[in-house]
């Protein structure tokens, strides 16, 4: 079974949404909203992107890890270090909630266009 997304109002009547997992544990807590159809988009634009996103580790268990492979012999793959971006900024960087007309589209149409109906003249 898939998470689930849940819109609330918080203590500043301001609207988020949390993803809870099948088990009811809440993984993630969104930034607020002005209103209910922003929250919307923002749930729209997580459930386009979460799936290809990028893993920076920032923490200084890393070192330790590096360095007890090393031990043992083993080699770990250096990612090369990011500046981190703020959510804000990284969100619009990417374009997430911006509306996408057909000129944006790339590549061949999903439909082709229908030819116009054959007319009916009642002959046979």
């Amino acid at each position: 079974m898939a998470g689930v997304f849940e819109v609330f109002v918080d203590a500043e009547s301001q609207f988020r949404f949390r993803l809870k997992s099948p088990d009811g544990t809440v993984l993630a807590i969104s930034a607020p909203f002005e209103d209910k159809r922003a929250a919307a988009a923002g749930i729209a634009d997580v459930r386009e992107c979460a799936g290809t996103g990028l893993i920076t580790d920032l923490s200084p268990a890393a070192a330790q890890v590096t360095a007890n492979a090393a031990e043992q012999g083993c080699t770990v793959p250096q990612v090369p270090a990011q500046s981190p971006l703020s959510a804000r900024a990284e969100h619009r960087r990417q374009g997430f909630g911006k509306k996408r007309t057909p000129s944006d589209a790339t590549g061949t149409p999903l439909r082709r266009q229908a030819a116009a109906p054959a007319r009916w003249t009642g002959a046979a």
